[in-house]
């Protein structure tokens, strides 16, 4: 990811929504040296900020209803949440939550695109998100895994302002020139396989090792969904899940 800190329209943070926050943290800090804080404020509902040294990275959040998946959600940086989540209503996506202000930190919403795909909005104020990209333990790549290439191409820069790079291998996405990630098409409806998951967006972050990463990962409980391959030309990746299947991706440079 050519970014090393925040721009409108770019990534700025991801927060794992998961049932366990205690047993995530063990887990995150097992497999990615993460260490985490929760918020102590009872209106701040168990959030959990997860730290490399000493800067923000991530967060870990209680899921809001049973029914909830434990997942990956990626922010992206708005200059207006209220214009972006009309934005998203314009180009045939939905709003999840509306625009609602966290405390003097920013102004949140959440929204998917037309194929399903959850992400979130964030207008920032005291809190601009992630103080590390491409470190080791921090946000490195950002993939959307869709079922509507097509849909995704025309959505997100009417949402966002991005550019596509579009060739037969990969697509990348960029804002102002910088690439922060990448499309990859998924079968459609009735055409996927046992397992195979609807479109969403997939965190991946910087390890200085893949194949140890992984297997530190899966010795505190986790799974490799997909085992660490080099990417032609690229870094080495690999998808992994946590205790509670939340699915992230992992990468060394």
């Amino acid at each position: 990811m050519k970014l090393t800190e925040p721009v409108t329209g770019s990534p700025c943070w991801v927060e794992l929504g998961t049932p366990d926050v205690p047993g995530a943290q063990a887990f995150y800090a097992a497999a990615l040296g993460w260490r985490s804080e929760t918020d102590p404020r009872p209106e701040a509902g168990g959030y959990t900020m997860a730290r490399v040294g000493e800067d923000a990275v991530a967060a870990l959040s209680p899921t809001y209803r049973p029914e909830q998946p434990p997942a990956w959600t990626v922010s992206f940086a708005t200059e207006d949440a209220d214009d972006s989540a009309r934005a998203v209503r314009s180009a045939g996506g939905t709003v999840l939550m509306a625009p609602m202000d966290v405390f003097d930190l920013g102004r949140f919403a959440v929204a998917a695109d037309p194929s399903g795909a959850v992400f979130s909005l964030w207008q920032a104020r005291a809190f601009t998100g992630a103080k590390r990209f491409g470190d080791p333990g921090t946000l490195g790549w950002t993939e959307l895994r869709t079922v509507d290439v097509e849909g995704a191409l025309a959505f997100y820069p009417a949402v966002f302002g991005w550019t596509a790079d579009v060739s037969e291998r990969f697509t990348h996405w960029a804002v102002d020139g910088a690439e922060f990630g990448g499309l990859k098409g998924l079968p459609r409806d009735g055409e996927r396989g046992q397992g195979e998951t609807p479109s969403r967006w997939l965190p991946y972050f910087t390890v200085g090792d893949t194949e140890s990463t992984a297997a530190r990962a899966v010795g505190a409980g986790g799974a490799q969904l997909s085992p660490p391959r080099r990417v032609p030309g690229g870094p080495c990746v690999a998808v992994l899940a946590d205790r509670r299947g939340a699915a992230f991706g992992i990468q060394a440079p």
